[in-house]
């Protein structure tokens, strides 16, 4: 098991340092992606990391776009994410390999959608207790009688707001048409619920339920409205092995819940900083649990994949 990165200074101008990710640019078109060993939990960034988990997300993030682009012509940000690639555009990162690979994208710098676009399969998180409270979800008024993790009649397109701290709030797809129009309101649903419906029949292939995933897309500098950030990871997805699937009540997952769980069970933690100090055993099972998406997912152990040399492909 590779050592833990939570912090990064690289030879390149910082533009933002997120709860995960530290974000750098590469010249005026391009952007360094590096996904950290750090984790949050309650909107709250953990002192201690969970090792290899950035790694995860950012190869999968890969292995996805490179499905994404060869087998429904999806366009996306990636550029490159084979360390050797990424030198050969930035050899300044040369000497600071060790803190990056395996865990950075370099991609095209685009103008982000201020929407998240969610799409749920399933009635769980935020969206059961919609369902619970209202009735409703993503505004639309559902049946009476459902429980929680029960498979959606159809997936639902159900956005969200990007919020900079704290929890991204639940709008409507008719909110979303007063904020962008009502064209690309159409094309970020049509797109997303494409994107679910790919990814889901994949993770069923492979054992999992994909409940929910959340995608986000940028205007690039064609105007295009193509794919970016991360895709269909253990951090913006939830995946719940099939065999253990059994709705009525929450349902176990294959990403950072043996963290929430054991946070949860604190009596003397009110989920405000600082944090707790994690036991060991908590950070090796929630690495365990991002590792085995990864290795069911892909069908190899992250050790043995090797990204592709990949960039983007059609339309999204």
């Amino acid at each position: 098991m590779t050592g833990a990165v939570t912090h990064t200074d690289l030879p390149l101008e910082l533009v933002h340092r997120g709860k995960v990710r530290d974000v750098y640019a590469s010249g005026p078109d391009h952007l360094l992606l590096v996904a950290s060993d750090r984790i949050s939990a309650f909107d709250v960034v953990m002192d201690q990391p969970v090792p290899r988990k950035g790694e995860v997300l950012t190869q999968l993030t890969v292995w996805w776009l490179d499905r994404l682009a060869r087998e429904q012509g999806v366009s996306h940000h990636l550029l490159a994410a084979d360390p050797e690639d990424v030198i050969d555009r930035c050899p300044e990162l040369e000497a600071t390999r060790t803190l990056w690979a395996r865990r950075a994208m370099l991609v095209r710098r685009t103008r982000p959608v201020p929407v998240e676009c969610v799409v749920r399969g399933y009635l769980s998180g935020s969206a059961w207790r919609e369902y619970r409270d209202r009735r409703t979800l993503a505004g639309a008024p559902l049946p009476e009688g459902w429980v929680e993790s029960q498979k959606l009649p159809e997936p639902i397109f159900s956005p969200a707001t990007k919020a900079v701290e704290g929890h991204d709030e639940n709008i409507t797809p008719a909110e979303v048409a007063n904020r962008l129009g009502t064209t690309v309101a159409e094309r970020l649903s049509e797109a997303s619920l494409a994107l679910y419906r790919y990814g889901s029949r994949i993770c069923e292939e492979r054992g999992i339920l994909l409940a929910d995933t959340k995608f986000e897309f940028g205007w690039d500098a064609e105007q295009r409205l193509i794919l970016i950030d991360e895709v269909m990871t253990p951090d913006s997805s939830r995946f719940w092995p099939r065999e253990r699937y059994e709705p009525g009540g929450p349902q176990e997952s294959l990403d950072k819940q043996p963290l929430r769980d054991w946070l949860d069970a604190l009596e003397d933690w009110d989920k405000q900083p600082p944090p707790p100090p994690l036991p060991g055993d908590v950070l090796k099972a929630s690495t365990e649990r991002y590792l085995d998406a990864f290795r069911r997912l892909t069908g190899v152990p992250l050790d043995e994949y090797r990204p592709p040399r990949a960039s983007g492909g059609g339309a999204a």
